[in-house]
Parts: structure tokens; sequence; C-alpha cells
């Protein structure tokens, strides 16, 4: 390889909504371990694919301002320490983003190539990825714009196509472009797929971070302008950099592919054949799975008679099948899917229904994270709920206040440290505190285990806003 280095961005955005129930705006697919055996989330696999990977950067990760504790956590848990962490105040599709990370990339290194990919892939075979990537830097390195072509094997008409000079080979080489092709019906996809100049669109890019600097210059200066701006004028918040919503707002919604890859003269296509899938619904899901001998996944508490080619997943209760076929049937504890598989792509639309209809689990889970932890709605009527609160080694709750509501804390496990009016006291498993409405206090786990326990509150209201703080470790 030459002498550039490598800096990755990773685009974080999205809501994975066609994943629903599991995928939820609150917690979506990007960071929830799908596939297989391994324990790592989509976010996480990733950057373990990188490590073959040479002269490699600190990734920079672009991701909502709501998830922010939930990248930094993952990137913890497998020892990986960001470059930075920016925050997009609003979602503006990633030909701003890209923009965002181009510019912040050059503020470290006069150039370097930029790797851009998305957080919600699934690649099979990573050691040929590498050799692409290496391909791929070459090609960015010759001052080419590089978009990568998966190897198309069904007629999809939830991806973008790219049609390319030349047919694609088994050999790794880019492939001048010579269009873009929005997701087509199934009657174009299926004559696109007879051709092998076409390719699925993935969404990975790679370039010198000054050629899609000029780039965004010829042909989206504002956008460029507009980034700039909300970077300079950006806070730090802790590990996180918040960029300025008062310019990143105003950014047009518009994805890099329109904004600069179907414009530019110097966009190349790599092909890219390598079990690659974005995991985009629950039949991408099923497809990546390894299957019984009548073509089931099965995860979780499954009964099942004379079922045939199925994805059947329970996350808590007995799900009991009797003679189905093609179904996806997914359970969690608050909400079950059953749909045909061929319906996966409609799945989206039910969560919008869900979501006009007032329904919060078509956003929300039963379990909500927090930098300090998690908790978990157990039960609730109007004037009372029942919470489970997890709170990792070393961690502490804000000091806060509730106007609406008092609290009864029962410990079931570890130890916490209960500050209620600027007095202190420890308590351990099966003791509990009462803390009366309007008092200031504060929750900290002072152990190396973690703590739970049982929250039951009572009130006239019992919003999460009904929080006043005073003191927060997380900036919040």
């Amino acid at each position: 390889m030459n002498n550039l280095p490598i800096q990755p961005i990773v685009l974080c955005g999205g809501s994975g909504s066609r994943l629903w129930p599991l995928s939820r705006e609150s917690f979506p697919k990007q960071y929830l371990n799908l596939i297989g055996e391994s324990k790592n989330s989509l976010l996480q696999n990733t950057f373990q694919r990188l490590k073959a990977l040479k002269n490699i950067e600190s990734p920079i990760l672009i991701c909502n301002e709501n998830h922010r504790f939930i990248v930094a956590e993952q990137m913890r848990e497998i020892g990986i320490k960001p470059k930075t962490i920016i925050l997009e105040t609003c979602g503006r599709n990633t030909a701003p983003a890209v923009a965002v990370g181009a510019v912040r990339a050059l503020s470290d290194h006069n150039d370097s190539i930029l790797l851009v990919l998305a957080a919600d892939h699934n690649i099979k075979n990573e050691e040929k990825f590498i050799e692409v990537l290496e391909v791929g830097y070459t090609t960015a390195y010759s001052d080419n714009l590089v978009t990568f072509g998966v190897v198309p094997k069904s007629p999809e008409t939830g991806f973008g196509y790219i049609e390319s000079v030349e047919p694609f080979s088994s050999e790794i080489k880019p492939h001048k472009i010579v269009r873009f092709i929005e997701k087509p019906n199934i009657q174009l996809a299926e004559k696109l797929i007879l051709d092998k100049k076409f390719s699925w669109n993935s969404g990975m890019f790679m370039f010198k971070a000054s050629q899609i600097i000029k780039e965004f210059s010829n042909y989206e200066p504002k956008i460029l302008e507009l980034c700039k701006k909300s970077l300079s004028n950006s806070e730090i918040d802790l590990d996180f950099l918040r960029l300025d919503n008062n310019y990143f707002s105003k950014c047009q919604d518009i994805s890099l592919d329109v904004a600069i890859m179907e414009k530019t003269k110097l966009g190349k296509v790599i092909p890219l054949d390598i079990g690659w899938s974005d995991i985009g619904n629950w039949q991408a899901l099923w497809d990546n799975e390894k299957k019984d001998a009548k073509g089931n996944f099965i995860k979780g508490n499954v009964l099942i008679d004379n079922v045939k080619d199925c994805y059947l997943r329970s996350e808590s209760r007995i799900v009991a099948c009797l003679d189905v076929e093609d179904l996806i049937i997914v359970e969690n504890n608050d909400s079950v899917l059953i749909s045909k598989k061929s319906s996966a792509q409609k799945i989206k639309y039910l969560v919008q229904d869900l979501n006009k209809k007032g329904f919060k689990e078509g956003k929300f889970h039963q379990k909500v994270y927090r930098p300090w932890g998690n908790y978990t709605s157990i039960s609730n009527d109007k004037r009372w709920q029942v919470k489970k609160i997890e709170v990792k080694p070393q961690a502490s709750l804000s000091l806060q206040m509730h106007h609406h509501r008092s609290e009864h804390w029962v410990i079931v496990s570890g130890t916490a440290l209960v500050e209620i009016d600027e007095k202190q006291e420890l308590y351990s498993e099966n003791q509990s505190v009462y803390i009366p409405l309007g008092s200031k206090h504060r929750l900290t786990n002072p152990g190396k285990l973690s703590l739970t326990l049982i929250e039951v509150q009572s009130g006239s209201y019992l919003g999460e806003d009904d929080i006043h703080r005073f003191d927060d470790k997380y900036g919040r």
C-alpha cells in the first residue's frame, strides 16, 4: 500500500424498522447481536473485520445524538477508542455525514484515504473483503471515487443498482461507472441481474479526503459550507463532538450517491462477491443464518411440529408452531410479529402505522439503555409503575429531583450508595429505601459487580421528563 493512512468513517444512522420488533428507533439493528453465535453487535463486527488492514486510523463515528452512549459503550467493550464520535442533531442522509467526516479527517492529516462504512452490514468472507479494500485503496489513491458493487444473487427491489462500462468478472478490479439506478420494481430487477454489468449498491466508499472535498466544492458547495460551519461551531461534550444544529439542520437531506457519485466523472465501482448483506429485513436475516434440514432458523424457546422454511425467534415466552411454512415469527417481551417471509419489506409500513396510532412499542423497547446501565419497565398503571434498574460498576445516576412522584427502591443484588438531601447511606441485598417527592437524590454503584434494584414509582405524573438534574457525570 501507499503511505496515506486509512481513515474509517462509520455511519451509524437508521432505525432499522423492517427488523421490528427487535430493532426500534430507541435501539436500532446496528447495535443488536443478530447473526449466528457471535456476541458482537453489527456495529462491533464492522470494526472487528478491519483488523487485518494496514496503516488504519482510529475510527470516526457519526451517530444520532440519542444513541451516543450506546455507541461509546459498544466501542469500549471491544477495546476500540474512537478518534471522535460526531453527533448529528438531526438526520440529513449520507452526503452531509460524509462531508462532515471528510472535513474532520483533514484536521488530523494533510490527507487520508477515507473508508466509509455503514454500521449494519454483515460480511461472510472477511479475508476476501480485505483484498477488495486493498484494490479500493490503490484506486482511491489515484484520485478516483470508489464505490463497491455487490454481485447480485437475486432480483432485489430493496437496493439501488450500479451499471459499469464492462461486465464484472472474477478479477477484483475497478470499472468505470455508467449510471446509478434507484430501487427498481421486480420486473426491472429481474432484467438487471441477467446483465453482469449491474451490481447492487452497497453504500460503501473509498476516496481521498481531499478529493471528496473537491467534488463537494464542484457539485454541492452549500452542503460543504454548512458542514464546515457546523464543525467549526461544534460543542465538545465529554467524548463526543456535537454538531451545531443551526448550520447542520440547513443541509439538504440527500444521499452521497445523488449528491456526488451520480455527477462525478471520477467514479469507479469494484465488484464485491463476499457474502454481503445489509440485513435489511427478516428475510435477509433468514438467508444469512444456519438452518435445520427443513429450512428453519430457530432461536430461543420455540417448539415446532411439521414446520418448514421459517424464521422463528423467541426472546422471552414460548413460541409453539404447528403445520406452517414460510413465516417470520419474532417474539419479545412486549410484542409479537407474524408475517409471511415474502412480506418482509412491508414491515416498515406496519411500524409507521403503530407510530401513527400512538403505540409506544413502535419506537421504544421496555428495556431502555442509559450511560450508567439500563432499566426495564415491568408493570404500570396511571399512578404507579414498577421498573427493574441495573447500574454498572462505578456508575451513578444524576443528582436529581422529581416534582410529581416518589420512589421506593429494593436492592436485589449488589451494593447501592444512596444520597438523599445531602445524606449518604449504603444499602445491600434485601434492603430498601424510600425517596420522598421533591427530595434531591442520587444512586451510585460503588462496587465491582452490577447493582440491580426494583423501583416502585407512585404519583400524579410518571413521565421520564419529570427529572430536574442538578449534577450529571455524563453531561446530560
